[in-house]
Parts: structure tokens; sequence; C-alpha cells
């Protein structure tokens, strides 16, 4: 289906389809008057992809009942494009000064004239450059684009002599996208379907708000925010409206799932999460508004707003990630405060995002008994006003005393378990002795050639990635497409070359883990692999960062460098880069050769002592089998900052499923002391007992 556009976008419109790879044998050859705009028809099995990919909240809802074809979708934000040089806050001041654009600095963005409207509205500066990316956001039509888009919108409009770009027609197309027609048409479907709580019995209501755990918000305050109750599955069912004219763009909805005597609560998001990017209470805004509270879920807001009266607003991914695309929203307020929850990962995302949003003008929540999520502070009967003016900033000087981190080092003490980070379900043997996955921190994994180092570390940072640890993938030694194939294969425990027929059910589960890759392959740059890791953090509020492996960040630029020097500085500047951006980085680096009858020791890791130095973590993959004969591998954690504990366990590999994982029967960890690391002793199913000798005659 072809739609033909006046030629005061024929330009325009040609840009817009080179930018989105959009291509068609079909097309037909496009004269200088004239342009044509592609849309696509999708089969009306959407819906049951929807449904597949979605727990309960879709679960036994009716759909299009049409035969199930396959639809091969290619999604570019999983792939961070390393070809495009950064850009810098000058080089963006010094491009709108050449073409005469005025501007001025705001908190986060910088505010300028909009390309596509004009008279009056054009005054309102109302596009919004992102400082760190140069993305750019025009609020009055809604319509972004990357620096190099707003660069050749410039360009245009001052080469045709335009007044503006067709505001109406661009943001029309940019919204209209073919790809997202059929989750609008079911968003509306399910939130005309779903029922007002003031329209349930009374009872009924009160049943459904206690399985939420929100009988004390009122409802008008679910009225006023637009939150209905979908009966078919029992959800709740959040909106996501448009800023532009309040159309509805989205919905959140919310189920509870009971297991033994504790209540889950999962979240589905209609469109899928890559392209929800809702402020949930951004349309109560006025323009008047100076100052808000950010929570990470929408209930939280909803207690915030009916006992303070405060704005609130909620994040879309929760304590996950700030999508940048959503800041030009936050530029009116002068005064943020966060509030997201009450643990430590809460107050940790709290800090990286106040980077985001300028820690001038932010002040945080500390988490503590006293001072619990807004939800539970209005269900124990707490003074949330008190509360909120009890927030501190987010800025501090260089120097502080201990009185300033007083209550940080008591929040340390009196929550052991999430300071030490983010427990591995796949290798319960590894949290005995490192205690979780802690942000900030640099591991350091080695292990023989051949002896399965990136098949392990796959499932390492896999099982972190399904628990929410938004992790980036830089695979320098094996293809993405490789490397998502074990993944896929690690995260389905089957073999999907077997059963292509579920292969869509679980690429579309897959799909929705925060997880990145890297473009690079081969021997690269350490300032552009940094660059990357830069952006990558920025965007996608990366807390993993996997790095396979360091040698291939050596010798790129001249074959006759002093590659223990260039090794002790790629090392450093991974360690700054984890210390810096709160982020943990795990970095794989090959073991000097060793001989075959030995194991690998701290000092086998190649290169000097500053790896290990700098580490807190060292990993190594023993693997007797290469000695041996058949055998099996063992994990020997070497070094451990956090509090000591080293020692070694077996490790089981399982082919069908390119898994790692403890055997059967009870895993033998053993624990030894820092002392004794150059001689550890292997685990006795090794060792085969020596004959006694028999008494002589």
């Amino acid at each position: 289906m072809y739609t033909w556009l006046g030629p005061s976008m024929k330009t325009w419109s040609l840009l817009r389809l080179s930018r989105r790879r959009l291509m068609h044998p079909t097309v037909p050859s496009l004269g200088s008057s004239c342009s044509v705009l592609l849309t696509f028809s999708l089969p009306p099995c959407r819906m049951m992809q929807i449904c597949r990919t979605c727990p309960s909240p879709l679960k036994g809802f009716s759909y299009l009942q049409e035969p199930i074809r396959r639809n091969l979708k290619k999604d570019h934000l999983s792939v961070l494009d390393s070809t495009l040089p950064p850009i810098s806050i000058t080089e963006i001041r010094q491009y709108l000064r050449s073409k005469n654009i005025s501007f001025h600095d705001g908190y986060s963005c910088l505010h300028t004239q909009s390309l596509f409207v004009e008279g009056a509205e054009k005054d309102q500066f109302s596009l919004f450059i992102d400082k760190t990316t140069g993305r750019f956001l025009c609020k009055a039509t809604l319509v972004e684009g990357s620096w190099e888009d707003f660069q050749d919108s410039v360009e245009l409009l001052q080469k045709e002599g335009l007044p503006c770009l067709s505001p109406q027609t661009t943001a029309g197309y940019l919204e209209n996208d073919s790809d997202l027609e059929l989750d609008i048409m079911e968003v509306n479907r399910i939130y005309n379907k779903a029922v007002w709580f003031s329209d349930l019995e009374e009872k009924e209501a009160q049943l459904f708000k206690i399985m939420f755990d929100i009988s004390k918000i009122s409802n008008a305050t679910l009225k006023k925010f637009g939150v209905k109750y979908f009966k078919p599955t029992n959800t709740l069912v959040f909106p996501w409206y448009s800023p532009r004219d309040s159309t509805l763009k989205g919905i959140k909805l919310l189920s509870a799932e009971c297991r033994g005597e504790q209540v889950n609560y999962l979240d589905t998001t209609l469109p899928r999460p890559g392209i929800y990017h809702n402020l949930f209470g951004l349309h109560l805004m006025s323009r008047r508004d100076n100052e808000v509270v950010i929570t990470s879920k929408e209930v939280d807001s909803l207690a915030l707003s009916q006992a303070t009266g405060m704005p609130t607003l909620a994040l879309p991914c929760g304590e996950n990630c700030l999508p940048p695309i959503l800041l030009p929203y936050l530029e009116q307020f002068k005064r943020i405060t966060l509030w997201l929850g009450s643990d430590l990962r809460s107050w940790e995302a709290s800090k990286i995002f106040a980077r985001k949003l300028n820690m001038k003008r932010c002040n945080l929540v500390r988490p503590g008994d006293s001072q619990p999520c807004p939800l539970d502070a209005l269900s124990q009967g707490l003074n949330l006003n008190k509360i909120l003016k009890t927030a501190i900033p987010a800025s501090h000087k260089s120097i502080i005393s201990f009185r300033q981190l007083r209550e940080e080092v008591f929040g340390e003490l009196a929550n052991v378990e999430q300071v030490a980070g983010i427990k591995w379900t796949r290798f319960v043997e590894l949290n005995k002795l490192l205690k979780g996955h802690r942000k900030g921190e640099l591991t350091i994994f080695t292990g023989p050639t051949g002896s399965g180092k990136t098949t392990f570390i796959s499932e390492y940072a896999l099982d972190l990635c399904i628990q929410g640890v938004n992790t980036l993938w830089g695979s320098f030694e094996i293809n993405n497409v490789r490397l998502a194939k074990i993944m896929l294969t690690q995260f389905a425990l089957q073999r999907l070359e077997e059963q292509l027929e579920n292969y869509d059910e679980w690429a579309d589960k897959f799909e929705n883990l925060s997880l990145y890759f890297m473009t690079f392959h081969g021997q690269q740059n350490i300032k552009a692999v940094l660059d990357t890791m830069h952006h990558a953090v920025y965007m996608y509020d990366i807390s993993h960062v996997v790095i396979d492996n360091l040698q291939f960040m050596m010798g790129y630029e001249q074959a006759n460098i002093d590659k223990i020097a260039v090794q002790d500085y790629t090392v450093g500047a991974f360690r700054k880069f984890a210390t810096d951006n709160n982020c943990h980085v795990t970095l794989v680096i090959h073991p000097r050769k060793e001989e075959d009858d030995k194991d690998l020791q701290t000092a086998s890791i190649f290169g000097s002592a500053k790896a290990s130095q700098e580490a807190d973590n060292v990993l190594i993959l023993q693997d007797r089998k290469l000695v041996t004969g058949p055998g099996k591998r063992y994990l020997q954690v070497a070094k451990n900052r956090f509090d000591g504990d080293v020692g070694v366990f077996p490790l089981e590999f399982q082919k069908p499923t390119l898994t790692f994982s403890p055997p059967k029967a009870k895993a033998k960890l053993k624990k030894v002391k820092a002392d004794n690391l150059v001689q550890l002793k292997q685990p006795p199913a090794e060792t085969e007992p020596k004959p006694e000798p028999k008494p002589k005659k």
C-alpha cells in the first residue's frame, strides 16, 4: 500500500525512509516532484504474538483468530551502533550558532525553536536537544530523531527556504507506524472494556484493592489518573496518554500472582517494553508546575498524589531505566525529588538517575524503616509530607565528613543481604563465596583455551539479566549472532534447532530482556569501546558490561608497542569506568601458557600483576579434563575483595542446553584461605585414594 505525499514533503519523506531503513523491491522510481511513503499491513496474528509474550494479564482475552505465520522483526535498538561518532555539547552549540539558531541551556537539554511549527508557537522553544547524545524531540509535534536527523532537517529547511517542515504529516507518520497499529487497537479494546472502580460494587472493589494493596487509594484518585480494572484477567490498567493531544498511546497491566504466602506483582505493557516510554501522570501536569516527585511504581504515585497533593510521575521501567527520550518532559521542573523505593537497589538507581537529570535540582529520599516506599508509608499511616522534607540534595562537594555518610553506613549495616548484591539463581554455590553481584566492581575471568569461558560467562551474565540487570555484551572473539544463539539456547534450556515451532515463543521472551550487544568484532581501539560503553550507560542505564576479551583491546594501533603497558592502561580504564559509572565490568583475559599438569593461579593471568590488583573479583575456570581425560570443570574464586571468601566448586556442562550447573548431588564447595591460593587442592571427586600397601610376609 502506497501513500503519496505532496511536494513540500518530498525530501523529508525520503530522509525518513532512509533513516528507518525501509526497503521495498516494488517501489517505482521517484521523480523530483513527489515522493512515496511506505506503510505495511501486518497480519492479524500479531495479536497472538502479543498474547504469547505477555504473562497472565492478557491470558484468556479474545483475539482475532487467524493462522499463525512467522514475522521477521528487525529491531536495531538492541545493537549499539559503534560507527556513529559521539557528539559533544560544544559541537552542538557551535553548529546551532553557525546556522543562526537561537537556543538556551536547560538542565539536561538545549531548548531551541522547533523546525516543525511556525507562527507564535515557534517562539515557545519547544524543541529539545539532548546534551549528551544530540537526539532531539519536538514537544509540539512529537517529532524526534538523532543529531544527524536534526542536521539534515536544518539543511533541508534552509535549502528549500521553507518556514517549517510539515508538522502534521511528519508527526502523523511517526506516530502511526504500521507496526503499532494492531497494538493500539488492542490497547483501546482492553481499556474500553475495563471498568472504573467507582462502577464496581463496594465489596467487590474493596476485594480487588486488597489484592493489589491499594486499600487506602480512593476511587477519586484512581479516576483522576485514569486507572481502571479489567475483570477478565483481574488486572489493574494504567493508561499512557499522548502529551500532545491526550490520546491513548498504550497501557500497563498489573497482575497479582500468589506463590505460597508471598504475592508477586507482574506487569505487562502494550506496546512492548522497548517502545513503551510513559511518564505515568504526565497528562495531569500544567506548565506552571515547577516541582515534581518521581516514583518507580504507578501505585506509589497514586499514594503520593493523594496524601500530599504534589505533582507526581512514575517511570515506565521502574528503577531499571530512565530513557533519555523522557528528559525533555522533565525540563520544566526546577526541583525533582526521587523516591524510588525502600531498598538499596532503588537508592543506587536514584543516584544514577540524578546524574541524568542534573544533580543540582535533584533531591533523594533515603530508604529506611521509617521511610518506606510511598504506598507502604500511606498504608502505615506515616506523614508523607514529613518524609519528603527529609530528602537530601543529590549533589555534594568533593570532600564530605562522616556525619554526611553516617546514615548511609548504617543502611549498609542494616541491610547486609541487599549490600551483598543480586544473587545468581543458576550458580547457588557462587553466592556462598562472592555473596552476590554488585555494581561498581571489576571482575577478571580467565581459563584455559577451549575450556568454555565464553559459554560459561554468557550464562553467568544471562542469569543476572533475567533478574533485571541491564547488560551490555562486547564480544570481540565470536560474532553477535553466534553469541545470541548460545544465550537463547541457555535461556530456553532446550535445543531449539530440533523444535523450530517453539522458536518465536522463546525469541519473543528473550527479546524483552534488557540485553544489548556492541557491534565491534576483532581488534578495537579502547577509546571507541569506552565511548560506546558510556553511551550505553546513559541511554539504557546499563549496570553490567561484559568484555570478551581483553586481548582484542591490545595491539590495535601499532604492532611494536609494549603490550604489557597497553594492557595495564586498558585495565585501569575499565577500572575507572566501573567506579565512575557505578557499573560492574566483567573482563575476560586469556591466561599465560602454563604446564598442562598444573592448575591456573592468579599469577597465571596474562600481563603484569595490575589486572589482579585492580580487580575486585578473580574467577578462574579450571579444566582438569584437558590433562586427565574425561572429567569435570571447576570454578575457582581466587580473589574476593568484598569479604575475602575464596574457594572452588565443580561445574557440570550440559551440552544439549549449553549450560553449566552444579551436579545433581550436593555440590561440594571447598573454601580455602587466601594465603593458600598458590597451591589449590583438587576436590575429592577428582582424587582417587591410593591403595594401602600390603603387609610384608
